[in-house]
């Protein structure tokens, strides 16, 4: 019995950038897109769902939305997120309707989700930026972690394996941020977005009728 090979989805342009930022817990990933936040008006964060519990002042909504996993697995059935994956035992998810509508209205986009998440959005955006975030050192890491003092000391240790696996990955991305100085490595993520606004493709997705007007397109 032979069975059809599925297609895949057809590639989504969109006049919007796209800005996917993923790293290992603890390397200040959520941070740098805070601070980038506060600094750039033109670009907004996109609020993934996940399993997994509040931790500090989290609240739902802001940082995520939190939901139980009978109602996560649920949207994965009725085809609700561009992408989902299992991360430290919990599942993360990026929602259709938070990001789809924005891009083709023209605006820039951030998403903070994993690496497996970051590919699956390529796959769909081929114009998505993947910027993967490096601590400086495994101990450096290891000590950010602790520093946190959110986890148990196994869970801390859990993170460590995984955070392994997650920097192998950095190679599949498009730029490489090092956070060793976090001023530092906060220009050097505000200097991505901006050289990619200016990328001839970019302006031209963004920009159309100007490029009409020049018989550019």
């Amino acid at each position: 019995m032979s069975t059809t090979p599925a297609v895949p989805p057809a590639p989504i342009e969109t006049p919007g950038n796209l800005f996917v930022v993923a790293a290992p817990s603890g390397a200040g990933k959520s941070s740098l897109v805070n601070a980038l936040l506060e600094l750039d008006s033109h670009l907004t964060v996109s609020v993934s769902h996940t399993t997994r519990a509040p931790r500090g002042q989290e609240q739902d909504g802001r940082e995520y939305w939190f939901v139980d996993d009978a109602t996560f697995r649920g949207k994965i059935e009725r085809g609700e997120f561009f992408e989902w994956a299992e991360v430290h035992g919990h599942l993360y998810g990026t929602s259709r309707t938070a990001i789809e509508a924005r891009l083709m209205a023209g605006d820039d986009m951030v998403l903070e989700i994993d690496w497996q998440g970051a590919l699956q959005i390529k796959g769909l955006f081929p114009h998505a930026v993947l910027i993967f975030i490096l601590p400086p050192s495994w101990d450096e890491l290891r000590q950010r972690l602790l520093r946190r003092g959110e986890d148990a000391p196994q869970v801390i240790e859990q993170r460590m394996a995984n955070a392994r696996i997650e920097v192998s990955r950095a190679r599949d991305f498009d730029y490489v941020i090092i956070n060793a100085l976090f001023e530092t490595a906060l220009f050097d993520l505000k200097t991505v977005v901006h050289s990619q606004r200016l990328k001839f493709a970019a302006q031209r997705r963004s920009k159309s009728q100007v490029f009409k007007a020049l018989d550019l397109l």
